[in-house]
C-alpha cells in the first residue's frame, strides 16, 4: 500500500512514519500537515491510502476526506484521530472514510487496518466499534435537531444562529477562540456547508437560535 500521512503534529507524524516502516506491505509516499495539503498531495501522488487526522488546519480531515473520495481515484481514507465522539466518527464515515482508529493504536492494529482497507473492507478500532454498535442498538428517541453534532457543537451552532462572533461565543461557553474555530470547522464539515452564513441559515431553519 502506498500511504500518504496527513497530520499536523510533527512528533506524532514522525512516530507514525517509523511505525509504518515496520509494516512490510506499507510504503510512505508523502506527508501533509493541512487539510488542503492532504487533498493536493492525494491528487498529485495517487496513494492507495491516506491516514487522516480530523483536526487539521484549514479544512478539517472530514472535509478533506470528502474531497479525496469525490475525486474517484480509488484512494481510500483511514482516519487516525484523538476524537472518539460518535458524531465525529459517523461524520467521517459519511464523508467516505473506510475506517476509524484512535491515536494510540498499536502496530498490529494499524497493520490490520491497512490490510483490511487494501481488501476493500471497512475497519474500526475496538472502542470505536463499541461506540457505533451501542449507538445502533439504542432505541430511537425523540428527534434532536442536528443529531450529527455533539452537544457542544450544537451549542456553538446556536450562538452562530444568534449572530454572535467567535470572541462572544468563546466568552459565553468558556472556550478559547481557537477552540471555537475548531468546532466551527467540524460543524461546517458535518453539515456540509461552506461558510458561517450558510450554517446560520441551516441552524435557524432547524429551530436553533432565539
Amino acid at each position: 500500500m502506498r500511504v500518504l500521512l496527513a497530520d499536523d503534529h510533527p512528533v506524532f507524524l514522525a512516530g507514525l512514519r517509523s511505525m509504518l516502516g515496520a509494516i512490510p506491505n506499507a510504503e510512505v509516499v508523502g506527508e501533509a500537515t493541512t487539510g488542503q495539503g492532504a487533498v493536493a498531495a492525494a491528487r498529485r501522488l495517487s496513494p492507495d491510502l491516506v491516514l487522516m487526522d480530523v483536526d487539521l488546519p484549514g479544512i478539517n480531515g472530514i472535509e478533506a476526506t470528502q474531497k479525496i473520495v469525490a475525486e474517484g481515484t480509488g484512494t481510500a481514507v483511514l482516519v487516525l484521530s484523538m476524537l472518539d465522539d460518535l458524531a465525529t466518527i459517523l461524520a467521517a464515515m459519511r464523508a467516505g472514510a473506510r475506517g476509524y482508529l484512535l491515536k494510540g493504536a498499536g502496530l498490529q492494529d494499524v497493520a490490520r487496518a491497512i490490510e483490511a482497507v487494501s481488501k476493500g473492507d471497512a475497519i474500526f478500532g475496538p472502542s470505536v466499534a463499541s461506540a457505533v454498535l451501542q449507538h445502533l442498538s439504542q432505541p430511537t428517541g425523540p428527534s434532536v435537531p442536528f443529531s450529527e453534532l455533539t452537544d457542544r457543537e450544537r451549542a456553538v451552532l446556536e450562538h452562530v444562529a444568534d449572530g454572535r462572533n467567535n470572541t462572544e461565543i468563546a466568552r459565553n461557553l468558556g472556550l478559547s477562540v481557537k477552540t471555537v474555530r475548531n468546532y466551527l470547522s467540524r460543524i461546517f464539515a458535518k453539515l456540509q456547508v461552506t461558510d458561517r452564513t450558510e450554517a446560520a441559515v441551516r441552524a435557524r431553519r432547524g429551530g436553533l437560535g432565539h
